[in-house]
């Protein structure tokens, strides 16, 4: 892989580092190759052939498990929240790369998602196989995502994440020697849950500091908010750099509320992390056609 670009602009007099994962690999976007990668390297280890995950309709996950199985000759199994949909340009794209989906009511989804041991039901269907959960987020993901920091040798004192299940987050917090503070702007209304599978997912002997601000999630996770686009489009046109609508708008957005509200001031030293989505957008378009 190659060296991960950081862009650097100004706003409002102040200067803010981005991170650009939405640059760092050609077919798996973002934070997605560093949650995948020792998860992969396990499944391949132990002998499977097939990799099972859960996800939403539209999830940036779901695509990056068919582009990994894709690529690495893995089997994959979709089994996915909600009822199918042709058009849906998510499902086209794994489908197309071989990906077997399952669909079941949010009810089963619950049910499948909070009691592990439904899951060795899904053996009886689709015979042996890897699990993944939603959004990729466990151990291996988190010793992934704290390779993302790794050849960030600057003394930041602030750095932001968009956060979704939490796993870059803690990846983030685990990564060794960095002493700025890691703010995670949540793209969800609720937290609670993310926070408590934070603490339990980071390392143990982790000293950074950080938390989560959940005051930035409009409306909640994916909702069409015409602030949120309008803002968006600003920040293309004025830095040439697309965020994706569910996370990195948020963050963007908060970072700038900050400055504009004197939290963040020239005395700090900002890095913020792009952890791609982009292909985000599609699924955006096809669920928002008017707007």
């Amino acid at each position: 892989m190659s060296p991960i670009p950081i862009n650097t602009f100004t706003y409002k007099g102040i200067e803010v580092s981005m991170l650009r994962l939405d640059e760092a690999h050609t077919n798996l976007q973002g934070n997605k190759f560093y949650k995948l990668k020792y998860n992969l390297e396990a499944a391949k280890l132990s002998g499977f052939s097939s990799l099972l995950t859960f996800a939403g309709a539209f999830s940036n996950h779901l695509h990056a498990v068919a582009t990994a199985g894709k690529l690495l000759g893995f089997n994959t199994i979709g089994i996915i929240r909600g009822e199918d949909d042709i058009h849906n340009p998510t499902l086209q794209y794994v489908r197309e790369n071989g990906m077997q989906l399952k669909f079941i009511s949010r009810e089963q989804y619950r049910q499948f998602r909070d009691e592990q041991h439904l899951l060795v039901a899904l053996t009886q269907e689709f015979g042996k196989y890897y699990f993944l959960p939603e959004g990729g987020t466990n151990h291996l993901a988190v010793k992934g995502c704290a390779e993302i920091l790794a050849d960030i040798h600057q003394d930041y004192t602030h750095i932001f994440c968009s956060v979704g299940t939490g796993g870059t987050l803690a990846g983030l917090i685990s990564t060794p020697y960095i002493t700025g503070k890691i703010i995670g702007i949540a793209a969800l209304k609720s937290v609670e849950a993310i926070k408590k599978n934070i603490a339990e997912l980071i390392d143990s002997n982790a000293t950074t500091s950080w938390e989560i601000c959940d005051e930035y999630h409009f409306g909640g996770f994916a909702k069409y908010h015409p602030e949120l686009i309008q803002f968006i489009n600003r920040f293309q046109s004025q830095y040439n750099i697309q965020l994706d609508p569910i996370y990195t708008c948020k963050m963007m957005f908060a970072i700038f509320d900050k400055i504009e509200k004197g939290k963040i001031s020239s005395s700090h030293k900002i890095l913020c992390i792009h952890t791609g989505g982009l292909q985000g957008w599609s699924g955006w378009h096809h669920r928002f056609p008017l707007k």
